[in-house]
């Protein structure tokens, strides 16, 4: 299970609901912008 941090937490949020599970499946911390558009991206590229 991911984690994101709280300086991204209101644009993970902001995120549709299966995305944001998408996102959390894939593991690991997110605590910058950067971490989630690439783990966005590589969901994007499946």
């Amino acid at each position: 299970m991911g984690i994101v941090g709280p300086k991204i937490q209101l644009q993970f949020d902001s995120l549709p609901l299966e995305l944001r599970q998408a996102v959390l499946e894939r593991g690991g911390v997110m605590e910058t912008m950067e971490d989630l558009m690439q783990v966005l991206e590589q969901i994007a590229e499946e």
